[in-house]
């Protein structure tokens, strides 16, 4: 469970920070390359993060057995591209009817931050906290998460 709630939370706060830093400003809206360019980000994210494991834990064995640890290394960061899936979605649809970027990279981020809000509840009523200040710690880090995707976004 470790790993889901990781790799969604990083694969939100990767989205969010992307989306803020592909704002056009004055060039032209390409919400179907934007999307492209987030699963890439994602997938190679989710590559360099399950080979930085594997590298960090090797143990003794065969060749095939160290292929084989890096095959579940790397298919362990799945949810890191999973969680992108909203935002990929949003910029689809955005493509696809032709809204305008503004609201869009609204969207995106409240809908990101929603899900950070979700994501930090949960892990908070996991660690069993009540209710009331699991939702708090939610909004903290739903709060950090979006700061985190600003900085990123400003260092463009």
């Amino acid at each position: 469970m470790r790993s889901l709630k990781s790799g969604g939370v990083y694969g939100t706060i990767l989205a969010s920070a992307l989306v803020a830093a592909l704002h056009s400003e004055q060039q032209l809206y390409t919400p179907c390359y934007d999307a492209a360019w987030i699963m890439v980000t994602a997938g190679t994210a989710a590559l360099a993060h399950g080979y930085a494991h594997h590298m960090s834990t090797h143990r003794p064995g065969t060749g095939l057995q160290r292929w084989r640890q890096l095959v579940r290394e790397l298919l362990d960061e799945w949810p890191v591209i999973v969680a992108c899936w909203p935002t990929v979605a949003l910029l689809v649809l955005s493509g696809i009817f032709d809204w305008p970027e503004e609201p869009v990279t609204c969207a995106v981020l409240l809908l990101n931050a929603a899900l950070l809000l979700t994501w930090g509840t949960f892990g908070a009523l996991r660690a069993g906290y009540r209710r009331r200040s699991a939702v708090l710690l939610g909004m903290a880090d739903a709060t950090i998460g979006l700061l985190i995707a600003a900085a990123n976004a400003v260092i463009k």
